[in-house]
């Protein structure tokens, strides 16, 4: 018998829709963007093909390579990136991934697209970043009716068109973000980096920048001070009158993940770049890309839930042990299933936060309300959780799941981002208690959402009344702010899962969830679920 016969192996996952997912189309339905299934499943196919894959492994593998001059010693700044790198961006473009929605009069056009970003984000999620800039840069360009005139066409195209040239000559743009300073981070109004006005209507930006995602991108949206408070900025990469804009690269960060996107240290050295909105306003100025980028690292981090999930039911179908497959034995089923439960949830409540957002778009303030706090209490959890839900999927395939081949270790070191990017854990629990002080009506489109479970689960009513009561006593609210909002985010799942979901789901979670009978890890679900069905969900 030959010694290297395989059996008890699992077959590879390929050739499947990525996009047939219960809970992605049923949320789909639910938020008004059923119209958009047939180009959703399309993408799912791509992702789920053996060439899309294959992107996505060699990008992670051969990373941007950063090259500040060429041979003779002039400055260039560029960064070379392999070329599945490009081909993952213009499959992401040409689907609407970016800026497209805000072009489409359709309702539900968010809908779509975070329904799209979510299923293509499974093949790769570091050039999602970049896709999820461009798509956030709109509404803050639009505070300056000129630019917005000039350049929101060219975002919103369809075209993925690489490469430094003068915006206005290209067929489509790419938009990136660069807030950050090494002495702040989060505290942005820390930043020392200036803006001087030239008396053309230009700035010239000096100062130093510690994250920038995506610096090969064709514009960023920056933070600098200037005469009148720190102020928001759009700077090209290329001017005009074609000349390179000084933004020099100093370094490429060497990142826990996220390997295949680039993201550097960069010089504003005397930087021309355009005021957007008045002096003194940038923060209220580029919250509003702020906003639309924590919804993407909601989907960012649900998506890889999905993909995690999926990958740990597949192999628990194929794989035996101990006499039986892996996914007949009770206490598999029970982790298979609470993976299930945590996916779903993170699904339902990041679409209908995009189902909030296109509404609030085209002028609903009460979903615009319900989006403000509802977002930053859902940014929070299901970000939070993406890490230990990646390690226990991964621990479904044992020792091959901790073997790069499997994919499992990439997506391990992916999940801890979306919870840092855009506000950290403490940032976005903060925020939440911000939109809370500020706008107090938010809290009550949060519970007009909640309450439309009402009645339907015993646990779930419970749960909201003592959430009614945590958030009447004031004291030590920020010391307690981590667990204030984990409530709330449980809360707002639940309702979602009770009134939208099939009652295995809704059952299940909320026993675990607030029947306080769920231990810590996952894999602690009550007696009596019904783990079939819920499984059956990832399969």
């Amino acid at each position: 018998m030959s010694t290297h016969e395989v059996t008890n192996q699992v077959p590879p996952l390929v050739g499947h829709d990525a996009a047939d997912d219960p809970a992605l189309l049923e949320a789909l339905r639910q938020e008004g963007a059923d119209w958009a299934e047939p180009e959703l499943h399309e993408l799912g196919q791509l992702a789920g093909g053996a060439e899309a894959q294959e992107w996505g492994r060699v990008v992670n593998e051969n990373e941007p390579v950063l090259r500040t001059h060429d041979r003779y010693g002039n400055r260039i700044d560029e960064v070379d990136f392999h070329p599945y790198w490009h081909s993952l961006m213009t499959v992401a473009v040409e689907h609407g991934l970016h800026a497209a929605p805000w072009a489409d009069p359709r309702p539900g056009a968010h809908v779509a697209r975070a329904a799209k970003l979510f299923v293509w984000g499974q093949v790769d999620a570091g050039h999602t970043c970049p896709i999820s800039m461009t798509y956030a840069a709109i509404p803050a360009l639009r505070t300056n009716a000129t630019l917005a005139a000039s350049f929101e066409p060219l975002l919103a195209a369809r075209n993925y068109d690489f490469g430094l040239r003068v915006p206005g000559s290209k067929t489509g743009l790419i938009a990136g973000m660069s807030m950050t300073e090494k002495q702040g981070g989060s505290d942005v109004r820390a930043n020392t980096t200036t803006a001087t006005p030239v008396g053309d209507g230009t700035y010239r930006l000096v100062g130093h920048k510690w994250f920038t995602s995506a610096p090969m991108s064709d514009m960023f949206l920056t933070l600098a001070q200037a005469p009148g408070g720190l102020s928001c900025f759009l700077l090209p990469r290329v001017l005009p009158d074609g000349t390179r804009n000084p933004i020099r690269l100093q370094r490429l960060k060497d990142k826990l993940g996220n390997r295949s996107n680039a993201s550097a240290e960069i010089e504003y050295e005397n930087a021309i770049g355009w005021p957007l909105g008045p002096e003194g306003e940038g923060v209220r100025t580029i919250i509003q890309m702020v906003n639309n980028t924590r919804l993407d690292c909601t989907l960012g981090s649900a998506s890889g839930m999905r993909w995690g999930v999926v990958q740990a039911t597949h192999h628990a179908r194929h794989r035996q042990a101990f006499g039986a497959l892996l996914a007949d034995q009770p206490l598999m089923r029970n982790v298979l299933a609470d993976l299930v439960l945590e996916s779903e949830a993170a699904t339902v409540v990041a679409m209908r936060l995009a189902g909030a957002s296109d509404r609030a778009v085209r002028g609903d303030q009460d979903e615009e309300l319900f989006r403000r706090l509802g977002l930053a209490v859902s940014k929070y959890w299901v970000c939070k959780r993406a890490p230990a839900h990646a390690a226990e999927a991964l621990e479904c395939l044992g020792g091959n799941g901790y073997v790069e081949e499997s994919g499992m270790p990439r997506l391990y070191r992916e999940a801890p981002l979306q919870s840092i990017w855009e506000g950290s854990g403490n940032v976005a629990a903060l925020d939440a208690l911000r939109a809370m002080g500020r706008q107090p009506e938010s809290v009550e489109a949060y519970f007009t959402e909640v309450d439309k479970a009402a009645g339907a689960d015993a646990r779930l009513d419970e749960a909201v009344r003592g959430l009614r009561k945590e958030l009447a006593d004031l004291a030590d609210i920020e010391f307690r702010a981590r667990r204030l909002v984990e409530t709330m985010a449980l809360v707002l799942q639940g309702s979602l899962l009770v009134r939208h979901s099939p009652p295995a789901v809704a059952d299940a979670f909320c026993a675990s969830r607030f029947g306080g009978d769920w231990g810590s890890a996952f894999g602690t679900l009550p007696p009596g679920i019904n783990t079939g069905t819920i499984i059956a969900r990832a399969s």
